[in-house]
């Protein structure tokens, strides 16, 4: 048997997606993955994609990302878990860390994402991880104010009529106008009250962040910074917009291999 196929046959890739997505983000990435043999799974995170929880109702961090946290505490030991989060799907990859350490999680990789060790914590977790579309005008996203106009916003989402520009340049029309359709508010109050402990093992997980080149959304000096920060055991580049799972899917699909066949013992 090939280490290629003998890769294929023990690893378990969860797709973890952004803020507004859910697991159709992943559509074309999970078909290149699954034709290679792998076990995929795409969960959608509390009130995202197909689960029908009102975004405005789920406040805390934990809850929003309990889809994913119940995925890894039914797994059986013997899975080798790759977990890969785009976007502000980087925070739920960081939490997953903080409770299952290297017990469940073989590799954490960062696409254009938010990597953060503590979470929300300071002004500069701020600065280096919340994106500044100030570029582009002050009235593109839409919010909702679940707790009261007088409270901060419980759930965004850009505006159509930007998102094409800001996240989706380089991706194919087709992509694009799928995303305008199934895009939905993000529980921003939620992911914004992300805050993690030490944790068991944090730092053992191997960690491979993939920047996102011509990234509107999270810019790469933002990317840059977070890695400084903390530092991964590799760092590999795609020449992108924010959605590589659009744009450079086989290219993504490729750094993805390629990070398993350096940081994954079989």
């Amino acid at each position: 048997m090939s280490q290629k196929s003998e890769n294929s046959t023990k690893l378990h890739f969860i797709l973890v997606h952004g803020i507004g997505g859910g697991g159709w983000c992943w559509y074309k990435i999970r078909c290149l993955l699954e034709k290679s043999g792998y076990k995929v799974s795409c969960p959608d995170l509390k009130s995202a994609g197909i689960d029908s929880t009102d975004p405005n109702s789920v406040l805390t961090f934990e809850d929003y990302n309990s889809p994913l946290i119940d995925l890894l505490s039914s797994l059986a030991e013997e899975e080798k878990v790759v977990l890969v989060g785009h976007s502000a799907g980087g925070v739920s990859l960081t939490h997953a860390i903080h409770i299952f350490g290297k017990k469940n999680i073989h590799l954490a990789i960062y696409v254009g994402a938010t990597m953060l060790r503590s979470g929300f914590r300071t002004q500069q977790d701020i600065i280096d991880a919340v994106p500044d579309l100030s570029e582009f005008g002050e009235n593109i996203y839409d919010f909702e104010f679940g707790m009261g106009q007088d409270q901060p916003p419980t759930s965004t989402v850009i505006k159509k009529e930007f998102q094409r520009e800001i996240i989706y340049q380089m991706s194919p029309l087709e992509d694009c106008s799928l995303a305008s359709m199934l895009v939905k508010p993000g529980a921003v109050r939620a992911l914004q009250g992300a805050q993690f402990g030490e944790g068991e093992g944090v730092d053992e997980v191997k960690r491979v962040y993939i920047k996102t080149m011509h990234d509107r959304m999270l810019k790469p000096t933002q990317q840059d910074a977070m890695i400084k920060r903390w530092a991964p055991a590799d760092v590999f580049v795609v020449e992108s917009d924010h959605s590589p799972n659009f744009s450079a899917p086989f290219e993504l699909f490729n750094l993805l291999i390629k990070a398993c066949n350096l940081y994954v013992r079989v």
